[in-house]
């Protein structure tokens, strides 16, 4: 499957297709977890439809309508951590900064030509993937991800992270993994989806804007508090 055969799926596709599509992509981004192709195609193979329906909705505000103008981006060519880095500690800029260098990894980038609002709004989703591991306070380990796709799921509507944490859910259930029992996992999956249900919608927030306000007050102001 190459990357323009996937991309070049009509919109009428069955849900077969793009099922079949999304499980693929889905296997290859286990073995390659930032690959830009296979992520992008992922997320646009079964969200397309939810992405139409926010564009209609930023359209009714002035602050969707700039978005969806301006189309800032948060890929990895925009992004100086190591000026983050410098920024007081507690800063969303600082603890961005420090949450790549503790994890060892990089900033998305992305291959996708951005032809509509729905392309904006895919790759704007998945360059605020890890925004939400330091706001939400989720971790990276294989729970704190489920926990975050959950969070995702209550907040957005995704499909696509329905089908991740179907996968990821059965095989905890088959083998638990990071000491966490069954009863507790489940419990934080639906502890995680119900604060997202209660958050406000982030997708539209200009974290652009926000490099030096202190990860508290974005926490407060952007997720629900984090009950049991």
């Amino acid at each position: 499957m190459s990357y323009t055969q996937t991309l070049s799926l009509p919109d009428n596709a069955s849900l077969f297709t793009r099922l079949r599509v999304a499980r693929r992509c889905l296997k290859e981004l286990r073995n390659d977890a930032t690959n830009p192709t296979y992520g992008q195609t992922f997320n646009l193979s079964l969200n397309a439809n939810v992405y139409a329906s926010l564009a209609q909705q930023f359209q009714r505000s002035e602050e969707g309508r700039r978005m969806l103008s301006k189309r800032p981006s948060l890929e990895a060519r925009e992004l100086d951590l190591a000026a983050f880095e410098r920024l007081p500690e507690g800063t969303l800029g600082h603890e961005f900064a420090r949450y790549y260098r503790d994890n060892k990894i990089s900033p998305f980038a992305t291959t996708l030509e951005l032809k509509s609002d729905i392309d904006f709004l895919s790759k704007r989703y998945r360059e605020t993937h890890d925004l939400l591991h330091v706001l939400t306070g989720y971790g990276t380990d294989v729970v704190g991800e489920m926990e975050l796709q959950a969070y995702v799921l209550g907040n957005m509507g995704l499909r696509t992270t329905m089908l991740v944490l179907l996968n990821g859910t059965i095989g905890q259930l088959k083998a638990p993994q990071s000491g966490v029992e069954r009863s507790e996992y489940l419990r934080r999956l639906w502890a995680a989806y119900r604060r997202g249900r209660a958050s406000p919608r982030f997708l539209d927030f200009w974290f652009e804007e926000h490099w030096e306000t202190p990860v508290a007050t974005l926490r407060a102001r952007l997720c629900a508090p984090a009950h049991a």
